[in-house]
C-alpha cells in the first residue's frame, strides 16, 4: 500500500481528498479557536480581578457538534461532506433555509487543491507530508486572521518548532539556517514594529506576524526571508490599494499581515529558490 504512493498521481490524489477533509476541520478552527482565546482570556481577566468567572457554554474543537448558529440544527455526517453537500443543500442550513457562507465549502477546496500540489510537487517523501501539515497551519491562520487579526500562539509556536525538529534532519533546509531564519524572522519584524511605534505612536502590526514570520524562517531558513518579505510587502499592498480605490477602504482600518504573510511563505516553500536565483540574477 505505501508504495503505491510512490506514484505522484495516486499521493496527490489521496492528498487531495484528505485536504478536503482537512478543510472541513480547518473550518471549525477558524470559527472556534478565536472564540476559545477569548473566553479564556475573559476567565483570566476575573481571575486577577478576584471576580466571579463568566460561565460559558462548554467548548472545543471537538465539541459541540456543528451546528447551525441561526436555528440550531445540528449537522449530521451527510450534511458534512466537505463542498458537495454545501451544493446539495445549495449553500441553505437544511432546518431553517438559512444562507451557508460560501467560505466553507472555499477553505475546504482550497486546502485539497494545495494538498494535492504539495503531495504532487514533493512526493511521497518527509518533505511532502510537512508541507501538508504547514499549508494546514497557514490556511487557519489565514482564515483567523481575516477574521479577527489574530495569529493564535497555539498554531504560530508549534509551526515553529515542528520546522526546526524537521530541518535537524535537513528536510527543507539545514538546521543552521532554520534557526538563524527563525530568530531573523522575528527580529526583523519586531524592528519594524518599533521604528513605526517611536515614529509615528502607532502599531504597525501584531505580535503574532512577529511569530509567523519565525515560523516561516524555522521551515525555509533565513534564504529564504528576503524573498517572503518582499512578496507578502507586494502582495498587501496591492490588495490594500484596491480595498480603498474599490471598496472604500478607509486607511485608519487596519489590514490583517498574516495572510499576505502566508501566501509568500507557501510560494517561497516551492519556488523559492529559483525565484531567488532569478531575482538575484536581473539584481545584479
Amino acid at each position: 500500500m505505501i508504495a503505491q504512493f510512490a506514484d505522484p498521481a495516486v499521493f496527490a490524489t489521496v492528498a487531495g481528498l484528505l485536504g478536503l477533509m482537512v478543510g472541513s476541520f480547518l473550518n471549525v478552527v477558524i470559527h472556534r479557536l478565536p472564540i476559545m482565546m477569548e473566553r479564556d482570556w475573559a476567565l483570566q481577566c476575573a481571575e486577577l480581578k478576584g471576580e466571579t468567572p463568566p460561565a460559558f457554554e462548554p467548548l472545543s474543537l471537538a465539541r459541540p457538534r456543528s451546528r447551525c448558529p441561526q436555528c440550531g440544527h445540528a449537522i449530521s455526517a451527510l450534511e458534512n461532506i466537505p463542498v458537495l453537500s454545501w451544493l446539495v443543500l445549495r449553500g441553505r442550513c437544511k432546518g431553517c433555509g438559512a444562507a451557508i457562507s460560501f467560505r466553507y465549502p472555499l477553505v475546504e477546496a482550497l486546502t485539497g487543491l494545495l494538498f494535492a500540489f504539495a503531495a504532487w510537487h514533493f512526493g511521497f517523501t518527509a518533505a511532502g507530508l510537512g508541507a501538508l501539515v504547514f499549508v494546514a497551519a497557514l490556511v487557519a491562520l489565514t482564515g483567523i486572521d481575516f477574521d479577527t487579526q489574530l495569529l493564535p500562539d497555539d498554531i504560530t509556536l508549534p509551526l515553529l518548532w515542528l520546522g526546526l525538529a524537521l530541518n535537524a534532519f535537513g528536510v527543507f533546509t539545514d538546521l543552521k539556517s532554520a534557526v538563524i531564519g527563525a530568530m531573523t524572522g522575528y527580529l526583523s519584524l519586531w524592528g519594524v514594529y518599533w521604528l513605526f511605534k517611536l515614529t509615528t505612536g502607532k502599531e504597525g502590526m501584531g505580535y503574532g506576524d512577529f511569530k509567523l514570520l519565525a515560523a516561516l524562517g524555522a521551515w525555509l531558513g533565513w534564504q529564504m526571508l528576503p524573498l517572503t518579505i518582499l512578496l507578502s510587502s507586494l502582495v498587501g499592498a496591492v490588495v490594500g490599494i484596491v480595498l480603498m480605490v474599490f471598496a472604500r477602504h478607509s486607511r485608519n482600518v487596519p489590514i490583517p499581515f498574516g495572510p499576505y504573510l502566508a501566501a509568500a511563505g507557501a510560494i517561497a516553500l516551492v519556488w523559492g529558490k529559483p525565484l531567488t536565483h532569478a531575482y538575484l540574477g536581473v539584481a545584479l
